[in-house]
């Protein structure tokens, strides 16, 4: 099987199969945001304490590349701290601009979301969960939920 062909059955599954998309009550910090030039819309929330995301859900709805991508965002930084997991969101960004070579094992699933990058309209559905997730950990921060 063609590493193409893998990258695009982890999108589908993700987006068939979507990790961590459900509503997470009580959470520190949810943010919501869309792409008007597409629909896709994502509400991420996330349960920080002591600098660390503990737990991290998506909602929304949106294209494969959208909801695949947020899938994966979710599961790279449960359980990270918020600045691994904005250093993980520059990277992704460096990505999906062509300027980063993945490393796969850092990198896991959103290795396969590195193909958006042939196609410059797709890259904002990809980084949107990321631009929910930094506003959110910032909003998180900024109250005094996150502890650098």
């Amino acid at each position: 099987m063609a590493l193409d062909d893998i990258y695009k059955e982890t999108i589908l599954d993700h987006y068939k199969n979507p990790r961590n998309k459900r509503a997470l009550p009580g959470a520190v910090v949810t943010r919501t945001k869309n792409n008007p030039l597409c629909g896709d819309e994502i509400t991420v929330s996330a349960n920080l304490e002591d600098g660390k995301l503990l737990e991290v859900t998506f909602e929304g709805a949106g294209c494969s590349i959208s909801q695949s991508s947020a899938s994966m965002m979710t599961e790279a930084v449960g359980g990270v701290t918020v600045e691994d997991a904005r250093r993980l969101a520059g990277e992704f960004r460096g990505m999906m601009a062509g300027d980063v070579e993945p490393d796969e094992d850092a990198f896991g699933d959103l290795v396969a979301l590195k193909g958006v990058v042939k196609y410059p309209i797709r890259i904002k559905c990809a980084v949107l969960a990321w631009d929910v997730l930094q506003e959110a950990v910032s909003d998180g921060a900024a109250s005094g939920s996150a502890a650098h």
